[in-house]
């Protein structure tokens, strides 16, 4: 099966966000289980990303910018900007805290974001591990280069390079920019796979997709993908891991492990950031 799933658009305010992942027709790609596509937005002096610190469990996200810069903060101490290129993986394990917000430099100038933010989740007999954050530069990841195609991994292993973050399961994700004409095979043996258009378009099957399209490959399939102009996708895939439950922030292959996260967070059992007073309410709770 090879299937293209529509993104649901939410307006923020000063930009929007469109979710692909998880979807009626599509829960999870691999150990992918869910997709954030942020912007492109353009802020003014003023304007830009201000989220206060939240939980996350069971879980890494995956964030990766194409424009834009974001500061990161967690209860780990882990305190750095993201910019274009590079990936922070942060593995939340039992439970982490984190901020998303922009140096006073970036927020206080007219700028730009554009990026992508992914949850894996981890296996079960990792989901209670101690929370880690791996912070990788643009210049420290592989870079693979054949026929047309201009390839960087991002994270996991794909076309014989291993990316250098540690992952928990089997998966791949890469940065590609395709040349006019040329062609792609996705990498991982009976894998799940998907295909994101960030620009250009590209045919599978003798399909043509643009911007924003996002096209499901089950393990069994072997696409013909050609670039039909200059292009540049996300690939991302890997193995199941099973049904995976999600609320808010939280995923996990358990029901209780979530109503477990709820009322942690609700009576402030939750590592916090230093120095980060204000706190995202569960959803439905005031802030009193």
């Amino acid at each position: 099966m090879v299937k293209q799933i529509f993104g649901k658009e939410t307006d923020l305010g000063a930009f929007s966000v469109r979710r692909v992942l998880p979807h009626r027709d599509v829960r999870s790609v691999g150990p992918f289980v869910f997709f954030d596509h942020m912007g492109p937005a353009k802020f003014q002096p003023g304007e830009g990303i201000d989220v206060a610190p939240h939980p996350h469990i069971c879980l890494a996200t995956v964030t990766y910018l194409f424009k834009g810069a974001v500061l990161h903060r967690d209860s780990l101490g882990s305190n750095l900007e993201i910019t274009p290129g590079d990936l922070n993986w942060m593995n939340a394990g039992h439970g982490i805290t984190h901020s998303e917000r922009e140096t006073p430099a970036v927020h206080n100038s007219v700028h730009e974001l554009d990026g992508l933010q992914l949850w894996v989740a981890l296996p079960e007999d990792e989901e209670e591990s101690e929370p880690a954050f791996y912070h990788v530069s643009q210049k420290d990841l592989p870079v693979i280069d054949d026929a047309g195609l201009h390839m960087r991994l991002i994270a996991g292993e794909a076309f014989g390079k291993t990316a250098p973050v540690p992952v928990k399961s089997k998966l791949y994700y890469l940065d590609v920019h395709m040349d006019a004409g040329a062609q792609l095979l996705l990498p991982g043996e009976n894998q799940e796979g998907a295909v994101y258009v960030v620009s250009g378009s590209l045919a599978i099957d003798g399909e043509t997709y643009d911007p924003q399209s996002f096209v499901y490959v089950a393990p069994e399939e072997i696409p013909d993908i050609v670039a039909k102009t200059d292009c540049r996708v996300m690939l991302l895939g890997g193995m199941p891991l099973g049904h995976r439950h999600l609320w808010w922030n939280f995923v996990a292959s358990s029901k209780d492990r979530i109503e477990k996260a709820k009322a942690d967070w609700a009576s402030g059992n939750f590592p916090q950031i230093d120095g980060e007073d204000d706190v995202l309410p569960l959803p439905g709770r005031s802030t009193s």
